[in-house]
């Protein structure tokens, strides 16, 4: 993977991911909502790299559907093709706020699921059509940052859970699809990381560093991974919350 494009490149999870990358001498392709933040985060990986790569800048916004193809081919033809797609972006709305004010609960909603099959759609045409051979086995790769809160709804986050389940679910139909032309889809389902997103949260033992899931996501992603839960102990406690019965699960307070 030489040529990485990245949509919320920002988040402090992708700037790890893209660190990685910058260190194999990855070009890539920043996106995120603001030029100026961009710029910090370019600047920011060129110092710690120590590679002179390239690095494009681009703002964007997950709810511009309607700029997310053009997105696509822009990058591409800067970086004269595109190996890899990463999905990052994505809010934690406050569930108290959600629970009464239905319009902010459908435009979080569409951030965290909808502009994320935007994107993906996106992204899977513009690999569709690049690659035309089925021979090849690694015609391109798309992960997204989707979250163990998919796994099953919760009170205290049901909103961002549902989102993220949409996405994961969505990825799966994807990857089902698109595996028999060589093309990865990769789902990444972190558990709770310590990052600006999460400041106002108690932190606990299970949180995980920021550092630690970027490089999860660059390993899975270099390895053509299906399904990855970071740090790996998150599947086995998703598995065990979704063996819990609603019966009981509906009386818990989670």
């Amino acid at each position: 993977m030489k040529k990485i494009f990245i949509f919320g490149a920002c988040s402090a999870i992708a700037q790890e991911t893209a660190q990685c990358f910058a260190r194999d001498g990855s070009e890539l392709y920043l996106v995120d909502l603001k030029m100026e933040r961009l710029q910090a985060v370019r600047d920011d990986i060129l110092t710690k790299s120590g590679n002179d790569i390239k690095i494009h800048l681009k703002e964007g916004n997950a709810l511009d559907f309607n700029t997310h193809n053009s997105l696509i081919e822009e990058a591409a033809g800067q970086m004269k093709g595109i190996d890899a797609v990463l999905i990052a972006h994505g809010t934690l709305p406050d569930q108290a706020i959600m629970q009464t004010d239905n319009e902010k609960a459908v435009r979080e909603f569409s951030i965290n699921c909808t502009g994320v099959i935007s994107l993906c759609t996106a992204a899977s045409v513009y690999f569709e059509n690049k690659n035309t051979c089925l021979e090849n086995m690694d015609n391109g790769t798309i992960a997204v940052i989707s979250s163990v809160a998919g796994d099953r709804g919760r009170q205290s986050n049901y909103l961002y859970g549902a989102a993220k389940g949409g996405v994961t679910v969505f990825l799966s139909g994807l990857r089902n699809r698109l595996s028999k032309k060589g093309i990865n889809v990769i789902t990444i389902k972190p558990g709770m990381v310590d990052t600006p997103m999460t400041a106002n949260m108690p932190k606990g033992p299970l949180f995980a560093k920021a550092a630690d899931v970027g490089k999860g996501i660059y390993e899975a992603m270099k390895n053509g991974k299906d399904v990855v839960y970071l740090p790996g102990y998150w599947r086995f406690v998703m598995m065990v919350i979704k063996l819990i019965p609603e019966s009981i699960f509906k009386k818990l307070s989670l």
